[in-house]
């Protein structure tokens, strides 16, 4: 059947939705980001245990290539969810929408931080966004001048920070970690320095995003666990992954302080610590009522004992919405309602 969906013109695809229920596959489909993740399999579980049903196939693709799998078409070969880490963009509604993925729900189910750790048995830092900046970024200013990053040790930035190599670990451009990342952390302190504050727009764009390339920042790939491991295997390493991640391991890692502030629960839901985003799950309208158990999977989702402040996501890490916008999100995706263009 996949060969054969995979051959097929968009309105072959269609047609095989349109039979109904009977000929549908019996396990929902969802992509996505690897912070959604361990919530989206917490979800799949519970649905599971409860209604009897399949439980959903659940794949980590990073944010980006959900999006790209995700707005690929309509039709049993393509998923009917997808987990983000960040919002929608302007070009993957576009791409889904010539694809024929026309009616799309957009889900916000809580709050992460992004935290900056190391193992528990190394050293807990206390940067600034301008420090990460200058260790990560592939150029920086010295002396009033753009130039390659120069910085080696973490004591070159600032001799208060421990005389140690810089070795971190982080997600790849596909990753909407590596997105926010970039966003709230690496654009944010690049505009403490003057020289590139002075940059065109272009330039100062490139400096600001561009991740350094010499072997000391290193591209970890889409699973988070894999960064948890190498933390524990090396103390003087440090890594980059949502605030769940570290929540989970407490055992094994420790958060770094920005700004003074540490990663926690109260941290991110009062917006004192600087680095958290919103999370999402994207469900495809034209697969509800066909796909057997999706609007129940997504009832089970937004519901109070999964996404509320005492539900089973919170205690996984997920930092829960306020009352008044939880209800808000619960009828959008109850309803099925569509999103509209992201600007």
């Amino acid at each position: 059947m996949n060969l054969m969906l995979k051959s097929a013109a968009l309105a072959g695809a269609a047609v095989v939705l349109a039979v109904g229920p009977a000929q549908a596959r019996d396990q929902i489909m969802i992509v996505g980001s690897s912070t959604v993740f361990p919530y989206t399999q917490a979800v799949a579980e519970n649905f599971a245990n409860m209604t009897g049903m399949a439980s959903p196939v659940v794949e980590s693709t990073g944010t980006g290539g959900g999006m790209k799998i995700f707005c690929e078409g309509v039709g049993e070969g393509t998923p009917d969810i997808t987990g983000a880490s960040r919002a929608m963009k302007a070009s993957e509604w576009e791409t889904c929408q010539a694809n024929g993925v026309t009616s799309i729900t957009e889900v916000l189910i809580g709050y992460d931080g992004l935290s900056f750790t190391g193992s528990i048995n190394g050293t807990q830092l206390d940067v600034t966004k301008a420090q990460l900046f200058q260790a990560l970024a592939a150029e920086v200013e010295v002396d009033g001048q753009i130039v390659a990053n120069p910085y080696k040790r973490w004591s070159e930035i600032d001799p208060s920070l421990p005389d140690i190599v810089i070795q971190v670990y982080g997600p790849p451009p596909t990753s909407g970690t590596r997105d926010a990342w970039v966003e709230l952390v690496m654009e944010k302190g690049c505009e403490e320095f003057e020289a590139i504050a002075a940059l065109d727009e272009d330039r100062m764009e490139e400096v600001c995003q561009r991740m350094r390339a010499d072997g000391l920042f290193i591209e970890a790939g889409e699973n988070d666990n894999l960064i948890v491991q190498r933390l524990e295997a090396d103390p003087t390493a440090y890594g980059i992954f949502g605030y769940s991640f570290l929540y989970e391991n407490q055992d094994k890692l420790q958060g770094s302080m920005v700004a003074g502030v540490a990663p926690t629960f109260d941290a991110i839901a009062d917006g004192s610590y600087g680095i958290s985003r919103p999370l999402y799950i994207y469900v495809k309208n034209a697969h509800r009522g066909v796909i057997p158990g999706l609007d129940d999977f997504v009832a089970e989702y937004v519901s109070d004992a999964s996404m509320g402040p005492d539900g089973y996501l919170h205690e996984r890490g997920m930092v829960a919405l306020s009352d008044e916008n939880r209800k808000l999100v619960q009828d959008g995706a109850l309803n099925a309602t569509e999103m509209a263009a992201p600007q």
